[in-house]
């Protein structure tokens, strides 16, 4: 018989004849240790996260996602949900848990002329971006195209062209969504509309989402985009003239910052690899004509080692970070909110480059706003909506004895800055450690997300997560 971890966190068995049963009644495969689809549903993006549930349930559909629910509530078993197994905290395996695994519902269906697409919640990024972009059409997503979409979704979700087009739950019309108690519902702005504004930002708190419905846009197939790389010894004058510009942007164009040793890329001379650089990268989403006005000032700072910015295909310009975040590397975050870029908060950055504990490592700088900044801070789960910059320490390494050295760098990096930042933080970017920072993330929305969650998970069965508890609740 297989052996749970039970919400209350005891081991608990279920009998061998329950469990046949249930996988009788499933289309896709119910999965024990040791098989094919064990191996693959538990094994996730970060290598840190080393889970083993008892047993997988690879679903088909949303009456797959209904039985395992319900499964998991009769027999008191802790729950995992995995979509794109993407997320930095790992919260997608458990042990002992019954893991559902949403990766084989992967369709992405587009209507070209209502400029809408029905997304199940296993597709990735690039997946999206393919089929949409088959219609010069894009949602706002992230930037890494393995990234998956149901995560990034219920997080908030940004990238490329949210200034012009907003987050990726400001473009979300509906969600078909399971919740505990293993009813099917319709969330939007005409039906059970709180727990549509907690789906945006609040994270699979609420339930599990089986069909996301987005509203497109004209984007592409090409856009302006590309790198501008400097030396780090520009970046203390650069860097605040990046901050200028960017906070002066129209919509239409984003530009992020990176500091990290430059990769071995071709249009980069030899003698530069592996040196502490600053890079710029850049996406306009509109007339190239005017893209090239726009991004004047930016390629016109300092002395660049080289400006690769030109047109694009859309779909590579979103997979262009992807060789640089392979899965099965071992990762830990730091992130930290900042309403400016003072210059105290640069020095401390540019010092930290010439102490990165491996070459994988890195800091960017997200510049966010625009169309996102429009909307009111109370309108979904997610608050952060004035504009601001997102620095995130992304340590990156592969052996398991690094692991005290790049997670004490990332954090010694983070508490240097936290003088200068505003408090808050993007959900997406916490690891599994920060329960504390949850309010932060939330703020003033707290309040109603733990309504919401009493009312649609009273019993908390949905808490593999960066958790919301019920009112009343500890667990």
């Amino acid at each position: 018989m297989p052996v749970f971890t039970s919400l209350t966190g005891a081991p608990t068995e279920i009998s061998d004849a329950a469990v046949d049963t249930f996988a009788a009644s499933l289309r896709g495969d119910l999965c024990p240790p040791g098989s094919d689809g064990y191996k693959t549903a538990r094994t996730l993006w970060n290598a840190m996260s080393d889970r083993h549930p008892a047993l997988v349930v690879r679903a088909l559909g949303a009456s797959d996602v209904q039985k395992a629910v319900t499964f998991a509530r009769e027999n008191g078993l802790l729950l995992a949900i995995r979509s794109g197994g993407h997320q930095i905290a790992g919260h997608a395996v458990a042990d002992g848990a019954l893991l559902l695994d949403l990766s084989l519902m992967r369709s992405v269906q587009v209507d070209p002329a209502r400029q809408r697409a029905w997304v199940e919640p296993g597709a990735l990024l690039g997946d999206v971006d393919k089929e949409t972009q088959a219609h010069a059409l894009a949602v706002p997503t992230g930037i890494n195209s393995t990234t998956g979409i149901a995560g990034l979704t219920l997080g908030g979700g940004f990238g490329w062209i949210t200034r012009k087009y907003g987050l990726t739950i400001d473009n979300l019309l509906s969600a078909r969504v399971v919740t505990a108690d293993g009813q099917v519902m319709t969330a939007s702005a005409e039906e059970n509309q709180d727990l549509f504004w907690a789906l945006r930002g609040g994270g699979g708190n609420f339930g599990v989402v089986t069909c996301f419905e987005f509203q497109l846009h004209r984007v592409g197939p090409e856009v302006l985009s590309g790198l501008v790389v400097h030396p780090l010894s520009a970046a203390e004058t650069l860097l605040p003239a990046f901050a200028r510009i960017a906070d002066q942007a129209p919509d239409e164009l984003t530009i992020w910052s990176v500091l990290r040793l430059a990769p071995p890329l071709p249009f980069l001379p030899e003698k530069w690899h592996g040196t502490p650089v600053l890079i710029f990268a850049a996406c306009y989403v509109g007339d190239m004509k005017a893209g090239t006005q726009a991004l004047a000032e930016l390629r016109g700072l300092g002395t660049p080692i080289a400006d690769v910015i030109g047109p694009h295909p859309f779909t590579g310009w979103q997979a262009a970070f992807d060789p640089l975040l392979t899965s099965g590397m071992r990762n830990y975050w730091k992130s930290h909110d900042f309403d400016s870029l003072p210059s105290e908060a640069i020095s401390t950055l540019t010092a930290s480059i010439t102490s990165l504990p491996d070459p994988s490592s890195e800091i960017f700088i997200a510049h966010l706003g625009g169309r996102m900044a429009m909307i009111s801070e109370t309108a979904t789960a997610f608050p952060s909506r004035a504009a601001h910059f997102v620095v995130n320490v992304h340590t990156r390494w592969e052996a398991p004895a690094q692991d005290e050295s790049c997670i004490a760098w990332a954090r010694t990096l983070f508490d240097d800055l936290a003088p200068y930042a505003m408090g808050s933080v993007y959900v997406n970017f916490m690891p599994e450690d920060e329960a504390a920072r949850l309010s932060g993330a939330y703020r003033g929305n707290m309040h109603r997300l733990h309504q919401v969650k009493t009312r649609y998970d009273a019993d908390n069965l949905f808490r593999v997560n960066h958790n919301i508890t019920p009112e009343n609740k500890s667990h």
